[in-house]
C-alpha cells in the first residue's frame, strides 16, 4: 500500500468495504507502457475499471479505448474520448447496439463468427473490422475459455467475406489470457497471425493491423516479469514471424496491468471462528467477499496481497470468507494465507492491487449489502 492511500485511510477513515484508488499510479503505468512500446497504440480495456476519473485521466494522456458495450461507449465519450478512438472489441453484440455505436461514430468492430460479421455489415456498413482468433492461455492466472475467437481456417474465410460484404478487413486479434505470467505466450499466436497475413495477401486482401490483446499482469502474491520483458518477447516474435514486413498498426489492450496496482480494497473483520476445538485454522469473515467485488478469488485464481492493522507479530493459517448467506462466498481456503494471531473483530484487512475487476464485478444489493464504495484520489 503506498503512502498516498495509507494517508487517505488514516485521515478520512472511510466506511468499509471500499476501494481506494490512486490515479497517479495509472498515469505512471500508462507512461511506462507508452515509453516501453511506442510502436503500439494503447486501447485501455474499459471493463477493468470504467470509473469516470480513470477515463478522463486516460483521455488527457492520449489513450484510446477497448469497449464492450454501448454504456462503456457513452462513458468514454462523456470523458472526452472521440469515436475514432474507440474499438468495439466485444465479439457478442446486439445488432441494435452495433447500430447505436455506428450512429455515434464508432467505425472499428471485432467479430469471430459469420453471424456477427453479418450483423456488422447490416448495422455498420463500410466499417473496419478485425477477427479474433483462438489463442492458448497457458501461464495465465485468469485463463480465457473458448468463448471468444475462432480457428485459423474460419478467420481466413470470414476476412474474405468481410471484404465481399463491403467492410474493411483490417486485421486480427487474440488474447493470451488475463494475468499472463509468461511473456513467450504471444509467440505462437503471432506465428498464426503472420501466416494468415501472407495467405490473405495472396488472395488480394492486405491486412495492416494486429491487436495483441491484454494479458499484461499486475503484481499480486507471485512475482511477474517487468513490462519491458513482455515488450522484448513480443518484438522478438514479431520479427521472427513477420521479418522485415512488420504490421503497419499494433494495438495493445491493457486493463488489469494498467489499473490493478492502483487500488486497495479496505475491509473490516466481522467474525473470527473455528469449526472445532481442535481446528488450527481460523475462519476470518470480512465485510467483503466474492459478491461484493472479489469475484476473481473464484477457484483462488487471483491471489491479492493482504495486509492488516496488526501486521508484525506471530501469524497463523486462516480461511478468508465473505459476509453473505451463500456457501460459495469463500475467497481463500487452500492458498495458505496467514494473518496475525491477535487479529480481532473490528480490525481492518486490506487487499492490495485490487484496482481491476472489483467494482465492476460487485453485485447490487445481494443479501442487502450495498455496492462497493469507491474513492479516486
Amino acid at each position: 500500500m503506498n503512502r498516498k492511500i495509507s494517508r487517505f485511510l488514516a485521515e478520512k477513515r472511510p466506511a468499509t468495504p471500499c476501494l481506494v484508488f490512486d490515479l497517479d499510479t495509472v498515469e505512471q503505468k500508462y507512461r511506462e507502457m507508452e515509453r516501453t512500446m511506442p510502436e503500439a497504440r494503447i486501447y485501455y480495456a474499459v471493463k477493468a475499471n470504467p470509473a469516470p476519473e480513470i477515463l478522463k485521466l486516460l483521455v488527457k494522456l492520449g489513450s484510446s479505448f477497448d469497449v464492450a458495450s454501448v454504456p462503456e461507449i457513452e462513458r468514454c465519450m462523456a470523458a472526452g474520448a472521440k469515436p475514432q478512438d474507440l474499438s468495439y472489441g466485444n465479439t457478442i453484440k446486439k445488432e441494435a447496439d452495433i447500430a447505436d455505436a455506428f450512429a455515434r461514430g464508432v467505425r472499428l468492430f471485432a467479430f469471430d463468427s459469420e453471424a456477427e460479421l453479418d450483423k456488422i455489415a447490416r448495422a455498420a456498413p463500410g466499417s473496419a473490422v478485425f477477427c479474433r482468433m483462438l489463442a492458448g492461455a497457458e501461464g495465465a492466472e485468469w485463463p480465457l475459455s473458448r468463448k471468444f475467437g475462432c480457428d485459423y481456417a474460419m478467420a481466413r474465410d470470414l476476412l474474405v467475406k468481410a471484404k465481399a460484404v463491403g467492410l474493411q478487413p483490417l486485421g486480427l486479434s487474440f488474447h493470451v489470457g488475463s494475468q499472463q505470467r509468461d511473456p513467450q505466450r504471444w509467440d505462437q499466436a503471432l506465428a498464426e497471425v503472420a501466416r494468415l497475413f501472407r495467405e490473405l495477401e495472396g488472395q488480394g486482401i492486405e491486412l495492416t493491423m494486429v491487436n495483441l490483446g491484454g494479458g499484461f499482469p499486475a503484481r499480486y502474491r507471485k512475482r511477474v516479469p517487468s513490462i519491458a520483458k513482455y515488450v522484448e518477447a513480443i518484438r522478438a516474435a514479431l520479427r521472427r514471424h513477420f521479418g522485415n514486413r512488420l504490421p503497419e498498426r499494433l494495438i495493445v489492450e491493457p486493463g488489469r496491468g494498467m489499473v490493478g496496482e492502483a487500488g486497495v480494497v479496505h475491509s473490516e473483520v466481522v467474525l473470527i471462528s473455528r469449526k472445532s476445538a481442535k481446528d488450527d485454522k481460523r475462519w476470518v469473515y470480512l465485510d467483503i467477499g466474492k459478491f461484493g467485488g472479489m469475484a476473481e478469488t473464484m477457484d483462488e485464481a487471483i491471489q491479492y496481497p493482504v495486509t492488516t492493522s496488526r501486521d508484525g507479530g506471530t501469524t497463523g493459517p486462516v480461511v478468508l470468507a465473505g459476509p453473505t448467506c451463500d456457501s460459495v462466498d469463500v475467497m481463500y481456503e487452500k492458498a495458505d494465507y496467514r494473518l496475525p494471531m491477535d487479529l480481532k473483530i473490528g480490525d481492518r484487512v486490506s487487499f492490495l492491487s485490487a484496482g481491476a475487476y472489483t467494482t465492476t464485478y460487485a453485485s447490487v444489493w445481494f443479501n442487502g449489502f450495498s455496492p462497493l464504495s469507491e474513492y479516486y484520489i
